[in-house]
C-alpha cells in the first residue's frame, strides 16, 4: 500500500501492473538497438480510494530525461489543430487574454503559447526542460526557457498560467499545482481523462511516463486542496482530455472520488481480456496510424509486429522505445500494403480515412 501524492491519505492499493515497460515513449531513437536498450521501468497502478488519484506507485522519476530527443507533437493533424485552435481563442474570449502576461508550463514544442499570444498580443513564457530550439521561431514578445519548472521558475508573474498534458509526468502533484497558483491570475491545467482509460479498458493509454492519472473529481479535488477555486472542468477533445479553469481561492480539503471506483474494478478485469482480444483480432499484415506514445504501449502490451506510421516528419524514420520499430512515412504504406489500418487515435479517423484513399489503400480500417 502506498500514501497518495494527491492528498495524503494511506492505503492506495496496486491494480494493475507490467514490468519492464519503455520510461519514455516518445523519445526519438535513431538505431534498432538503441531501441532495444532504451532503459525500462515497472508500472504498479494504485487507486485511492479518499480521492480518487491513480498513480503508479512503482514511478522512478530518476529514469526520467527530458533532455533527450523527443517528439510529442500532435500539431500536424488539422484535428488537432481545429481544436488547438479553438480552446486558445475561447480562453482569449472569456478572460480578456490581452495584452497580458502568459506563462506556459511544459511548453512542448511552443506552438500553443504562440497561437495564445498572437491571438491576444500577449507577451508569453514557456518552460520545458525538453524543449529545442529551431523548430519554432519565437516571436517578438515570446521566449522559451529550457528548464524544469521548479520553484525558481514558479517566481515568474503571469496573469494566465497554461499546463497542459504535463501534470501526468509529475510525482509529487500537490506540490506542483501549489506552484502554479499566481494571485490573480487563471491557471488552466489539461490532462487526459482516467475515467475513459478506466471503462474502455484502454491499456495502450497508460505510459511510464504517465505516472498520475486523473478524473474531473479528483482534478478538481486536488485544485482545491492547492488553493484554486474551480470555475470550470469540461472533457474536450471527443471526451479525451479534462480542462480545468481556476482562480486563486481558499484550501478546500475537497475528497473528490466519485465515480472512479466502480472503474478501477472495470479496468483491472478488462484490460488482460482486451489484450487477449487484440492479440486474436491482428491478423495479417496490420499497420498502425500513429507513431507515439499509444503504439509504443499497444505493441509493447500485446507482444505483436506491426508496420508503423505518422504524418509528422519528425517522428519518420526513427525507431519506438523498446518495441524498436521504425516510424514510416504513411506513403510507405503503398509499398506494404497492409490487410488492416490500426488508428491509435479514434479522433483521427475521417482524416486517415482521407489519407488512405488518396494512398489508393482500400484496406480495412479500425480504431482502438
Amino acid at each position: 500500500m502506498s500514501e497518495c501524492p494527491a492528498c495524503g491519505a494511506a492505503g492506495a492499493e496496486p491494480f494493475y501492473e507490467q514490468r519492464g515497460i519503455p520510461v519514455q515513449s516518445v523519445a526519438l531513437l535513431p538505431t534498432r538497438q538503441e531501441a532495444l536498450d532504451f532503459p525500462r521501468g515497472d508500472l504498479a497502478l494504485a487507486f485511492c480510494s479518499a480521492c480518487g488519484f491513480v498513480f503508479n506507485a512503482a514511478f522512478d522519476a530518476s529514469l526520467q530525461d527530458y533532455s533527450r530527443p523527443a517528439e510529442e507533437s500532435q500539431a500536424f493533424s488539422p484535428r488537432f489543430q481545429s481544436f488547438s485552435q479553438a480552446l486558445a481563442g475561447r480562453l482569449v474570449a472569456e478572460y480578456d487574454v490581452r495584452g497580458k502576461a502568459v506563462l506556459e508550463v511544459g511548453c512542448g514544442r511552443g506552438d500553443f503559447l504562440v497561437e495564445i499570444c498572437g491571438l491576444g498580443g500577449n507577451r508569453g513564457v514557456g518552460v520545458d526542460p525538453g524543449w529545442f530550439p529551431g523548430r519554432l521561431d519565437a516571436p517578438p514578445g515570446v521566449e522559451f526557457v529550457r528548464a524544469p519548472f521548479d520553484a525558481e521558475q514558479a517566481e515568474r508573474r503571469a496573469d494566465l498560467v497554461l499546463c497542459r498534458h504535463t501534470l501526468e509526468h509529475i510525482g509529487p502533484v500537490r506540490e506542483f499545482v501549489g506552484l502554479l497558483r499566481r494571485p490573480g491570475g487563471v491557471v488552466v491545467i489539461e490532462v487526459p481523462d482516467v475515467l475513459r482509460v478506466l471503462r474502455e479498458a484502454a491499456f495502450w493509454d497508460v505510459y511510464y511516463e504517465h505516472c498520475s492519472y486523473f478524473a474531473a473529481p479528483s482534478l478538481a479535488g486536488l485544485a482545491r486542496r492547492c488553493g484554486l477555486d474551480v470555475l470550470a472542468n469540461r472533457l474536450e477533445f471527443d471526451g479525451q482530455y479534462l480542462v480545468l479553469e481556476a482562480r486563486p481561492g481558499v484550501v478546500v480539503e475537497d475528497a473528490g472520488a466519485g465515480e472512479i471506483g466502480d472503474a478501477v474494478e472495470r479496468f483491472a478485469a478488462e484490460a488482460p481480456r482486451a489484450v487477449a482480444r487484440w492479440r486474436e483480432r491482428l491478423a495479417g499484415r496490420v499497420a498502425l496510424w500513429g507513431g507515439s506514445s499509444k503504439a509504443v504501449a499497444f505493441l509493447t502490451t500485446l507482444g505483436v509486429e506491426a508496420d508503423v506510421v505518422d504524418i509528422n516528419p519528425h517522428r519518420q524514420g526513427s525507431f519506438l522505445p523498446a518495441a524498436s520499430v521504425q516510424v514510416l512515412a504513411p506513403t510507405a504504406l503503398r509499398e506494404r500494403p497492409p490487410d488492416v489500418v490500426v488508428a491509435m487515435n479514434p479522433a483521427y479517423l475521417g482524416e486517415i480515412r482521407s489519407a488512405l484513399d488518396e494512398l489508393g489503400l482500400r484496406c480495412p480500417l479500425i480504431a482502438i
